[in-house]
């Protein structure tokens, strides 16, 4: 999976996570409290590798192989909640009280797509 969907995904997941917390301060029903656990789910089984491992691989070869080719889908992984985290937190550190997180999701949201079709837009931070 590219990491600009990997990044849109993680945007979906905290957006969906705010829409979550926003109903239950609201006490609010009709919200299933299990949706994000889903999303969580579903982008894992999507995001990690299908290894094959050999029926004759020692254990030291399994984990080998294993971590191979995990890592590299954790590291994308980490690096989208690590990018969606900071913008969020610039914005917070910065006292802009007229932007919400939802904008600031949204405008990263922006920015990935720019990401997957090649144009990177402006070098500014958000």
């Amino acid at each position: 999976m590219e990491q600009s969907e990997v990044l849109k995904r993680v945007i979906g997941i905290l957006t969906e996570a705010g829409e979550i917390q926003r109903h239950a301060e609201g006490d609010a029903g009709g919200v299933d409290p299990d949706a994000g656990e889903s999303m969580v789910t579903t982008l894992l089984n999507e995001t990690m590798p299908h290894i094959a491992i050999p029926s004759d691989a020692t254990v030291e070869e399994m984990a080998a192989l294993v971590g191979r080719e995990v890592g590299g889908a954790v590291e994308q992984l980490v690096g989208a909640f690590t990018l969606a985290f900071i913008a969020l937190a610039q914005i917070h550190d910065s006292g802009q009280e007229d932007v919400t997180s939802a904008d600031v999701l949204q405008d990263l949201a922006l920015r990935a797509e720019e990401l997957s079709t090649g144009d990177e837009g402006p070098e500014e931070p958000l």
